[in-house]
């Protein structure tokens, strides 16, 4: 599944994947507020999302690099 995952961010541009990113690190700052409040459920989307964002970042270095 994971690499079903990184296959569709292939597909993305430059800006896309940064606009993805920066969406990302929102969700990741409002999961750190819900744990810092003892209200986060889900402990386990703190490592996906950093994953995902981690895949944004590399893809773009990726295409950096080529152009």
């Amino acid at each position: 599944m994971a690499k079903a995952k990184f296959q569709n961010l292939k597909e993305l541009t430059s800006q896309e994947l940064g606009a993805r990113a920066r969406d990302l690190r929102q969700e990741l700052f409002n999961l750190r507020v819900q744990k810092a409040t003892a209200r986060l459920e889900k402990t386990h989307r703190l490592s996906a999302i950093r994953r995902e964002i981690a895949q944004c970042e590399t893809r773009i270095t990726q295409l950096r690099k080529r152009s």
